[in-house]
């Protein structure tokens, strides 16, 4: 048991402090009743009581505020500081506890009760100091904040309570903790507590050295490449790249945070960065990232134009730009009346089909223009391979991306109109089908995440107005022609060829070739001869050739000064174009026997065709000329059979088949021919040749036959029609199943032509036919 005694001293509170019995240690002294307690006690027996706060902040402290566990202990040496304050020198002497505290004016006194240590100790004390001993210099090996010499003097003390509190004073514990081992009398049970609170400071260095061993392993790497980024920096700096990589991978990271792109993509190109900028420049994969993350930034993401929902507006400014074609402004003009109302509408997807030369893409181009939209364009022509449209995968060298991603990048927005220029002349091989791949571009339920190989990424199609062109319809396939709205532009009569002339080629060419209205003035006289003999066409683009060519060679006149002004006239248009090269109106100049003429449409527009038949003695063969294709054999097939099988009723010899060898003829024999609506034409001058009546010259008729003389309806009687016109027939002898066709007609040339509606071939012969 530890020996008592009683006693009355002076109070040191301590602030953040604890003496154990035995420790010797400097304190700052610097409160008045603190100072004051101190020089009473070194008037006395220089002893005096410690004890700890319980609040390190309080200044007066109360007998509440402070632990009553303390520590008598001894002043061995006081020293006064410049600033005021005391150093003293303490030594603890032994545990005590405050019975009473008196609080005078100048300081206060405690009674206390003081305990000591016994001095014998038995053989558990003995074991549990060498445990203690054994855990503390394992502590200290892992510490490394207590030196070798002081475990040295403390394995050197024989008294337990002396060692117990000795260890306790170079452990790193909170206050209370150390106050807890203070108020702990008993020896065994205060060594039993180091024990384990040693035990488990070990636990917690052990943790903070893996912990320091793991941050250091990071530090390390993180040291080393710091280090070798500066030596890159400083390398790059001496080759003359002030920048480098870091300097771009900098700039890349804010063109993609500003690029707008969707948070998935955007995922995509910051780890594609990331592998970028730990990947060598000198790799050739760097090139390709780069080009990669280049094409991700450079896309329209959410950029947009916004449209003019002015209807007066864009209708001035598509009659500005095109004389006629309705059909095309009235659907733009739906588009936007439609997007006005919702403001939110699916681009439509449009396809303009019609020959040559009669606008096509300039159209498109008038659209974008009328839409307030960005304008871009590509040709389809030629193409075969599908990785042109859906673009070839990064694995491939070269690799890019498809021609629609191209264009949105070209277009800069992501609601532009896009021309699909000559769609009708894709074609496929080995390497895919591309308009397989158009499929996807071109569905309204599908292209708003339209997918390419090289970006890999959904981009979204559904805001771009699609318009195609196609001279022929027969060559696209049906599920892509499904997709699209076909507006058919058939062709321009002669009096809207003159406006056209007169109002855009005119004034472009003139332009063009630095002319103005005072050096050049075409008649419209003159006009009108160059439409009709001088170009053969459904659009325009011979004309506009014409034109410019007159420009040329009136420039030459005006720059060698032998003429200023130039008035060109009818009479005048041969000294610049020459003879002319076609003649105006193809019809025959009388009535003739075995020649028919029909109508054709071709992808250049429609023509006319002379059909001969010749009647000569034989054995009765069949022969077909002119480089006919299968069908239009099949349909001098059925006219023959027909008119074998009415012989008796159209007063022909019934055995005209055995005597006589037929041939049909169709000129021009060079250029292939093919279709069903000529039909009616060849049984016509067949009947004609066999029965010697002669076909009426001003007639033109399209239609096709039946074995039983039913005539079925044809298609492009509108093309059909505007041939008939420029070749100068009067009378057209239709399929009355395409009476529907005729208000497709311009009314100028539904007026000039008389159209005959016929069911059967009775009815065509009754009308072409000179005589009963």
């Amino acid at each position: 048991m530890a020996n008592k005694k009683e006693m009355t001293v002076p109070l040191l509170p301590l602030r953040g402090l604890l003496v154990y019995p035995t420790m010797v240690l400097h304190l700052d002294v610097g409160r008045e009743k603190s100072v004051q307690a101190l020089e009473r006690a070194m008037i006395d027996e220089h002893l005096i009581f410690l004890a700890t706060q319980k609040d390190a902040g309080i200044d007066t402290p109360e007998e509440d505020d402070i632990y009553h566990i303390g520590t008598l202990s001894k002043v061995k040496q006081m020293l006064k500081l410049p600033n005021g304050t005391i150093r003293v020198l303490v030594e603890g002497l032994s545990r005590g506890e405050i019975i009473s505290l008196m609080d005078q004016e100048e300081f206060a006194t405690v009674k206390v009760e003081v305990f000591d240590d016994p001095d014998t100790k038995d053989l558990e004390e003995e074991a549990l100091m060498r445990s203690l001993l054994d855990y503390f210099e394992q502590y200290i090996k892992l510490s490394k904040k207590v030196s070798a010499e002081t475990y040295a003097t403390i394995s050197d003390i024989e008294e337990p309570g002396r060692m117990a509190d000795l260890i306790a004073s170079h452990l790193p514990l909170k206050m209370k903790d150390k106050q807890d081992i203070l108020e702990t009398f008993n020896v065994k049970d205060r060594l039993n507590k180091l024990i384990s609170v040693i035990n488990n400071e070990k636990e917690v260095l052990n943790l903070e050295k893996k912990i320091g061993q793991r941050v250091k392993r990071s530090m390390e790497r993180t040291q080393k490449e710091y280090y070798l980024r500066e030596q890159m920096k400083a390398i790059q700096k001496e080759l003359g790249d002030k920048e480098g990589k870091t300097g771009e991978v900098s700039t890349l990271k804010d063109k993609i945070e500003e690029a707008g792109m969707p948070d998935s993509v955007k995922e995509t190109a910051l780890k594609e960065l990331d592998r970028f900028e730990k990947i060598p420049a000198s790799s050739a994969e760097s090139a390709v990232i780069r080009n990669y993350i280049e094409w991700l930034i450079s896309l329209p993401w959410t950029k947009s134009t916004e449209d003019q929902l002015d209807l007066k507006r864009s209708e001035e400014i598509l009659n500005e730009d095109h004389y006629g074609l309705d059909k095309v402004k009235e659907r733009v003009l739906e588009y936007l009346s439609v997007q006005k109302l919702t403001q939110s509408l699916k681009g439509p997807i449009l396809c303009l089909v019609g020959p040559p030369g009669v606008g096509k893409t300039s159209l498109a181009r008038s659209v974008a223009r009328s839409l307030n939209r960005h304008f871009v364009r590509v040709s389809l022509g030629g193409v075969r391979d599908e990785s042109e449209i859906r673009g070839h995968r990064r694995t491939y060298v070269g690799a890019m991306p498809g021609r629609i991603i191209q264009g949105m990048k070209k277009a800069g927005t992501i609601n532009p109109v896009f021309l699909l220029d000559e769609i009708d002349k894709m074609s496929s091989d080995f390497r895919g089908d591309p308009s397989a791949a158009m499929l996807e571009v071109l569905d309204p339920e599908q292209n708003h995440n339209f997918s390419d190989h090289y970006i890999e990424e959904p981009y979204d199609l559904s805001k771009v107005m699609f318009i195609a062109t196609a001279n022929n319809l027969s060559t696209i396939p049906g599920p892509l022609l499904d997709r699209m709205e076909i507006i058919t532009i058939a062709g321009y009569t002669e009096l809207e060829k003159l406006h056209i002339a007169k109002e855009h080629l005119l004034n472009k060419q003139m332009k063009e070739h630095g002319l103005s209205k005072s050096n050049l003035q075409l008649r419209d006289d003159a006009l009108l001869k160059l439409i009709r003999m001088y170009t053969r066409e459904a659009g325009v683009r011979s004309l506009e050739r014409q034109i410019a060519t007159i420009c040329r060679k009136s420039a030459r006149i005006i720059v060698s000064e032998e003429q200023s002004k130039i008035v060109l006239t009818e009479k005048k248009l041969e000294d610049f174009l020459g003879k002319p090269k076609f003649r105006y109106g193809q019809a025959e100049f009388e009535d003739q026997v075995g020649v028919a003429t029909g109508l054709a449409y071709t992808a250049f527009g429609g023509d006319i065709l002379s059909i001969e038949v010749s009647v000569n003695p034989g054995k009765g063969k069949l022969i077909l000329t002119g480089k006919l294709g299968d069908v239009m054999k099949e349909s001098a097939q059925a006219a023959f059979s027909y008119i074998r099988s009415r012989a008796g009723e159209l007063k022909i010899d019934p055995e005209f088949n055995e005597k006589n060898d037929i041939h049909i003829h169709v000129p021009e024999g060079a250029v292939p021919k093919d279709g069903p609506s000529a039909g009616i034409t060849m049984a016509t001058a067949l009947v004609s040749a066999l029965t010697g009546r002669a076909v009426r010259r001003e007639v033109g008729m399209t239609g096709e036959i039946t074995l039983r003389g039913r005539v079925l309806p044809i298609g492009g009687l509108k093309e059909k029609s505007l041939s008939a016109h420029r070749a100068g027939l009067k009378t057209i002898i239709v399929p009355k199943e395409n009476e529907k066709d005729l208000d497709d007609i311009p009314e100028s040339v539904r007026e000039e032509l008389n159209y005959i509606l016929v069911s059967h071939l009775d009815e065509v012969l009754k009308h072409a036919l000179v005589g009963e």
